[in-house]
């Protein structure tokens, strides 16, 4: 009986020997996650979606390869602030606001308002943001008091006042910003085109402007307008150093995690293709789509090396990477069609700012090896404001009791690749005078008009569109993804329904399970 108890004490030491040592500690078997944000890229300008691209895009086909492209999804509006506070919040931006943060403009969050950094930041994650921010800050906080005089300058034929670089105190730190939302750090120049022109570290400029900026160099940007907010600046600020900076600084930032103890979020949010449209010598020419073409292929190159970073430091297997994009292409993209016969927007009605699919439907990859099957095509209904729910689920997470969210949870179709429909209703909206909203194959617009964006006229001469009968248009986007047909008069209950639809959404801020 003795030998018996022993026989059976030994082999309970040893299978508690062998689970200690193939157990990871909790915090380590939570996956890595990268949100790749890039700005102003269109649908049709990634290569493995649109066989007629004219632009080379080998880092982001080969991620879609090893994951899952999804092929209906949506940014929550066709401009940049309102699509990145939709996602970090899990809510419809046109809830609160519909505009961009102009320059030197006030935070859009909420105090204490939950977010998806915050959500991680309190199951133990790191949480960092590098690059573009766009979403505020209180540059109040630091302005002098005592300092009266505006600075008068001319942008657009236009006389504006604006406070230049002496009115601040930049010696201070800066409230209001990423690390206000539950980012642990950041690092970039908030935004490529608007003051201030200098580095941000946390919550402190790294350099103290002391100038104004307002016109760039002779021929600074090489396709479109320079688009450049003036405001403070930085002597000798180099535009063509963005991009490099903060891909420089976002693979520094995955190396240092090699032996860290915390599972890591990293939010990299491109300030590229976006104008200024300013690709480096060395990515001239490396594809048939101009300039913009260029530009693209950097910041495809820059994924690739941020990418080869994770395998370094052997993180990849455990991370969770998504790319996708604010909105659509800027309105440029119909020269680009003229002069390069490359359409961003491809197979889609409208740019950037528009209503119509050509604003807001854009490009998404998710990857996570041996959880999300590779090279997996998803059709289903998604939006950017559903990866909060998402990752809260897949990372377990807490979402707080009472938070009112839009955000549905796609984590069984990731990781199952199921049919089963999640999302039935996405509301789609630009500014206040139009909005769309989705439901199935159908598409409704409350306006004879779609159109944000300023369309040039050779282009809407050339089109098969007709001219608007009806007050509203309908469509059916399974026999017309090209939005060519306004179905409106034929379907009346089907408009009805819709809009009925709408109207309901703007009443109904619930937990979506």
């Amino acid at each position: 009986m003795k030998l018996t108890s022993y026989f059976y004490l030994l082999i309970l030491i040893v299978l508690s020997s062998c689970q200690k040592k193939t157990k990871l500690p909790n915090e380590i078997s939570k996956p890595n996650i990268i949100i790749f944000y890039a700005d102003d890229m269109g649908y049709g300008d990634l290569e493995i979606q649109n066989p007629e691209s004219k632009i080379p895009t080998p880092n982001l086909d080969q991620l879609a390869r090893e994951g899952m492209l999804m092929s209906d999804a949506h940014s929550s509006s066709g401009i940049c602030t309102p699509s990145r506070y939709a996602l970090l919040t899990g809510r419809y931006h046109w809830r609160d606001f519909n505009d961009i943060v102009h320059s030197m403009g006030p935070t859009v969050f909420k105090e204490n308002q939950v977010t998806l950094p915050k959500i991680l930041k309190e199951n133990g994650y790191h949480t960092a943001a590098i690059g573009k921010w766009h979403l505020g800050w209180d540059w109040e906080a630091i302005r002098k008091k005592d300092f009266t005089q505006k600075e008068k300058i001319i942008r657009r034929k236009k006389e504006l006042e604006i406070w230049p670089a002496q009115a601040y105190d930049w010696n201070k730190k800066i409230p209001g910003g990423p690390l206000s939302i539950g980012f642990d750090s950041y690092f970039g120049d908030g935004t490529i085109n608007f003051p201030p022109y200098t580095w941000i570290k946390n919550d402190k400029v790294t350099e103290v402007p002391t100038l104004t900026l307002q016109h760039p160099k002779e021929e600074f940007a090489l396709e479109g307008n320079w688009e450049l907010r003036p405001g403070p600046a930085v002597k000798d600020w180099d535009f063509y150093k963005v991009l490099p900076t903060v891909t420089s600084s976002a693979v520094t930032f995955i190396k240092n995690q090699e032996n860290a103890q915390k599972p890591f979020f990293l939010y990299m949010a491109f300030p590229s293709p976006h104008a200024p449209i300013i690709p480096n010598e060395e990515f001239r020419g490396k594809s048939k789509a101009g300039p913009y073409g260029d530009w693209m292929y950097q910041t495809d190159d820059a994924v690739g090396q941020i990418l080869e970073a994770l395998k370094l430091i052997k993180a990849d297997e455990n991370t969770i990477v998504i790319f996708t994009s604010d909105n659509g292409s800027e309105r440029y993209a119909y020269e680009r069609i003229k002069n390069y016969n490359h359409n961003s927007s491809n197979p889609f009605r409208g740019v950037k700012r528009d209503v119509y699919e050509g604003g807001h439907h854009v490009p998404f990859i998710v990857k996570w090896p041996n959880r999300i099957k590779s090279g997996t095509k998803n059709t289903q209904l998604f939006s950017q404001i559903d990866i909060l729910n998402t990752l809260a689920t897949i990372t377990n997470s807490d979402l707080p009791k009472g938070f009112q969210h839009d955000s549905y949870n796609f984590s069984d179709v990731w990781l199952t690749d199921t049919s089963k429909p999640v999302r039935e209703v996405l509301v789609q909206n630009t500014f206040t005078s139009k909005y769309a909203i989705r439901k199935g194959d159908w598409l409704y617009i409350n306006n004879k008009d779609g159109y944000h964006s300023r369309i040039p006229k050779w282009f809407e001469e050339g089109q098969r569109f007709e001219k608007a009968k009806d007050t509203v248009q309908l469509f059916n986007l399974k026999d017309d993804i090209g939005q060519s047909t306004n179905l409106a008069s034929q379907f009346p209950e089907k408009v009805k329904e819709l809009a009925a639809d709408f109207i309901n959404q703007q009443k109904t801020e619930t937990f979506k399970n």
